[in-house]
């Protein structure tokens, strides 16, 4: 993902709200919804499949994602979608 193109996602679902707990947040809502969406394109089609995914490609997420505590658990995705 180039940097513009980054930039446009940032743009586009910046207006999000993240209606979890802010004392219980570690991963950040963007990361999340980046690295299911790519996980998906690339065909993983679960919560597990999109960590699997995650944990492959964190090397090059971590290029542009903050990823401040790595690849957020299959649990974590259920649990914000």
């Amino acid at each position: 993902m180039k940097k513009q193109a980054s930039s446009l996602f940032v743009k586009h679902f910046s207006t999000l709200d993240d209606p979890r707990d802010t004392d219980q947040i570690k991963h950040n809502l963007l990361d999340i919804l980046v690295i299911a969406i790519c996980g998906t394109i690339c065909g993983a089609d679960g919560w597990k499949p999109i960590q699997e995914y995650g944990l492959a490609k964190q090397e090059w997420l971590s290029t542009f994602l903050a990823l401040p505590y790595g690849i957020p658990s299959h649990h974590t995705f259920g649990r914000v979608f």
